[in-house]
């Protein structure tokens, strides 16, 4: 058993790359412990990542977390994700530490501020072991790289404070498992092979009885176990971790008699994608992300997303021929929605005066929204209730800068922002209601506010389940740890913990 006394016991999940499932494995170890009881938490010290979301005291943290504290059943909270860095070029990112954005820094001059970073990290760990049983930590791509291992604060260095066992997950569907697990270990120093207990190999296609060889040789070369093999699964329906997921669309098919589709526009520094699960959950649509320009009038609705860089991507659309392709399906009667970034794109221009995003300068927007902006501090980040045509939903603003509406009508009427009651408008409507925009991120989560959307943009037809949204990814935990459970030795991986 897990004692119940603090400091709680800790396990690691590393991994031999980027995308290689870390982030699904520790969701399903949350949802299968929190299931038997055991009071768990997630944790990732450091994520790079641009899919954020709000904690209820209205400080931001990465989405991968939150994913992980809804499986565990509790509250997300920033101690899970002390260090949020956010994208915003190459070379540079904005800093979020406990919630709070704190700077734009490049690579470089966030290197010389690690060591500080680690210890705020290390604060928050120790919080989380007094408050819980068990922490499931999540490290950061590839645990190996042997040039970033002096300075790493996410991977083996934070696996040794916490004194956690680390299983080390691999993706077979790439092709190279072998290399990845064993030169992997070849890789690290002995210590960290040693803090190594066992295998998680991921993504499998085809019949598994088939790799018993593989896991058998894996196992007598390296000493350590495979805890378990797991089968390429569609549709679980949990969220993704980053935009890596979507990188490189291709063309979709545009033939009209496909049925209805919805694009997304796939632009350089999109953020918060998942707005957009419940939309990919439901029957009879299909959604696709694009990024090459292409005629848009196979599509019911287009959608821009939010950005971390609102500016480089209003030029990247006019560059692009986007603009141009956007404006000619509005004026043929397209419905296009903007959410967050997007609804600053559609508007007439962006000004960034302090420089925030870029060199200081004004960015002509699409104009196709009455809304002008300014980037400017503070950020916002709240957890906030809404209302649209008298249905009421719930979301999360993160933005930095304000938008005026110039003329014309808002889409919401803000209701409630981090628990305090407010009466404000958002977001903008334009012509007979075909292009709209808003701050609010998840808005699809309320099946009322899907259902109004789709009858707006002539989709009236298709179903909307009262399962849509929250309750459907409580659903979609519980079917990826059925599914873990069936591949994965859980009671092998607990045994690690009181060894």
């Amino acid at each position: 058993m897990i004692s119940d006394k603090s400091p709680a016991s800790c396990l690691a999940v590393l991994g031999t790359g980027s995308d290689v499932g870390k982030s699904i494995v520790v969701t399903a170890l949350c949802r299968i412990f929190a299931n038997r009881g055991i009071r768990v938490a997630p944790y990732k010290a450091q994520n790079m990542s641009n899919n954020s979301g709000v904690t209820p005291e209205g400080l931001e943290m990465g989405r991968a977390q939150i994913v992980q504290a809804e499986a565990s059943r509790i509250a997300p909270h920033v101690d899970m994700n002390p260090i949020l860095l956010k994208p915003t070029s190459d070379i540079g990112s904005q800093v979020v530490v406990l919630g709070e954005a704190i700077a734009n820094r490049t690579a470089r001059e966030y290197h010389h501020q690690k060591e500080g970073l680690f210890s705020t990290a290390c604060l928050a760990l120790d919080r989380l072991r007094e408050s819980y049983d068990l922490v499931v930590l999540e490290g950061a791509g590839s645990c190996a790289e042997v040039n970033l291992m002096p300075h790493d604060i996410v991977n083996f260095r934070m696996a040794e404070y916490a004194r956690a066992p680390v299983i080390l997950v691999g993706d077979i569907h790439r092709g190279g498992i072998f290399a990845q697990l064993i030169g992997t270990l070849e890789c690290l120093p002995q210590d960290c092979q040693d803090r190594i207990a066992g295998f998680i190999i991921n993504r499998f296609r085809g019949d598994i009885s088939l790799f018993q060889d593989g896991t058998q040789w894996i196992e007598s070369r390296s000493g350590k176990i495979v805890f378990g093999v797991l089968p390429w699964v569609d549709r679980i329906g949990v969220e993704a971790e980053d935009s890596v997921v979507i990188e490189n669309p291709g063309k979709p098919a545009l033939d009209r008699e496909a049925g209805p589709a919805i694009a997304i526009i796939r632009i350089p520094h999109i953020s918060n994608f998942t707005d957009f699960d419940p939309l990919n959950r439901l029957a009879g649509i299909s959604t696709a992300f694009l990024e090459q320009p292409q005629e848009l009038s196979r599509f019911n609705a287009v959608i821009l997303p939010g950005s971390k860089n609102t500016c480089f991507d209003l030029k990247w659309l006019h560059r692009n021929g986007w603009s141009a392709l956007l404006k000619t399906y509005v004026a043929n009667g397209g419905h296009v929605l903007g959410i967050c970034g997007g609804y600053q794109i559609l508007g007439t221009r962006v000004h960034d005066p302090d420089g925030l995003e870029g060199p200081p300068g004004s960015t002509d927007g699409l104009g196709l929204l009455p809304v002008e902006t300014v980037l400017k501090a503070p950020k916002t980040t709240t957890l906030s209730a809404f209302e649209w045509k008298g249905v009421t939903g719930k979301g999360y603003e993160i933005h930095m800068g304000q938008s005026r509406r110039l003329e014309g009508v808002p889409l919401l009427t803000i209701t409630e922002r981090n628990g305090f009651a407010c009466h404000e408008a958002d977001g903008a409507q334009a012509g007979d209601f075909s292009v709209m925009g808003t701050y609010v991120h998840g808005i699809f989560d309320t099946p009322g506010i899907t259902r109004l959307w789709l009858d707006q943009i002539g989709l009236g037809h298709v179903p909307v389940s009262p399962d849509h949204g929250p309750v459907e990814r409580d659903l979609a935990y519980d079917r990826l740890a059925n599914h873990f459970e069936s591949y994965v030795d859980v009671e092998a991986i607990l045994s690690i913990l009181t060894a």
